[in-house]
């Protein structure tokens, strides 16, 4: 079933879960997203990046999701991450898409909630939750610029602010994580974590999850995370699988084999952070 993520992390915020949040990329990331939700009982969010419907489209995406839905007896939604303006965010809803991220983390805090109230103020009137981002979260994502030499934590007192003045539904804070290939070990910034959750009622996000430790998500979590997101991880699974066959099958020239053991390896990973995240068995 196709719905919004105002409801899923109501709940994940009500019963201390949370809820994943797994970028799709094609077709296959589509099919092995949803096999895991359905194999773990659990709720699941799939979003994709502008990069992405850069080289699909929006249609696209929500078209698939849509069909994923169909037939699902999970609660699927399709929520575009890290959209890169007013425009795009509506785009997104006019194309069926059930939740977006509006992200003006990188213009001032003034610029920010104004963007952020302007698509908040659609998505109010055409139901759909909106996600937004305050403070930086580290490293590259998709292909906008490297957040570097910037205090990457949300400031508590903004975060009130921003929330009350926009309207947003839910919040992306920066707590010390990064989007991408971490080079050392990630760590995140609890006491900010709670500080932030102790003033703020809506659901919080945390972005730049793949390659965290288990533990400090699920501490997260239990300091009031509400959403996860994970992309890089899911690239890397469906490349070993892909690549891994295509090594043991030189001449192989059907991309629908190669794809199978790219599918399993993501549907492992999802799976495996459902339980951490504990959504399983929560649909």
């Amino acid at each position: 079933m196709l719905v919004t993520t105002k409801e899923m992390l109501q709940d994940a915020q009500a019963n201390h879960y949370a809820v994943g949040a797994f970028n799709v990329e094609n077709l296959e990331f589509v099919m092995a997203v949803i096999a895991a939700a359905e194999e773990r009982r659990s709720p699941v969010i799939m979003q994709t990046t502008p990069g992405t419907v850069k080289y699909a489209s929006l249609d696209y995406f929500a078209a698939m999701a849509a069909a994923a839905a169909k037939d699902a007896t999970v609660p699927v939604a399709i929520h575009l991450d890290h959209g890169d303006g007013f425009d795009r965010c509506m785009q997104a809803m006019r194309a069926g898409y059930t939740s977006v991220m509006i992200d003006g983390s990188h213009v001032p805090f003034a610029d920010n909630m104004a963007l952020t109230a302007s698509v908040a103020r659609v998505g109010a009137a055409m139901g759909v939750p909106v996600e937004a981002e305050l403070g930086k979260v580290g490293g590259k994502e998709d292909d906008g610029p490297a957040v570097e030499g910037e205090n990457p934590y949300t400031d508590p007192d903004e975060a009130v602010q921003f929330v009350e003045t926009t309207g947003c539904t839910s919040l992306a804070i920066g707590v010390g994580t990064a989007h991408g290939v971490y080079k050392g070990t990630p760590h995140i910034e609890q006491g900010v974590l709670k500080a932030i959750r102790s003033r703020v009622s809506i659901p919080l996000v945390l972005h730049g999850t793949s390659g965290v430790p288990d533990d400090q998500v699920a501490e997260a979590i239990a300091n009031g995370i509400c959403k996860v997101n994970y992309a890089t991880e899911l690239r890397q699974a469906f490349t070993k699988g892909y690549m891994g066959f295509m090594a043991e099958n030189p001449d192989c020239f059907d991309p629908k084999k190669p794809a199978k053991p790219g599918m399993a390896e993501i549907s492992k990973v999802v799976a495996s952070h459902m339980d951490n995240l504990g959504s399983s068995n929560r649909a």
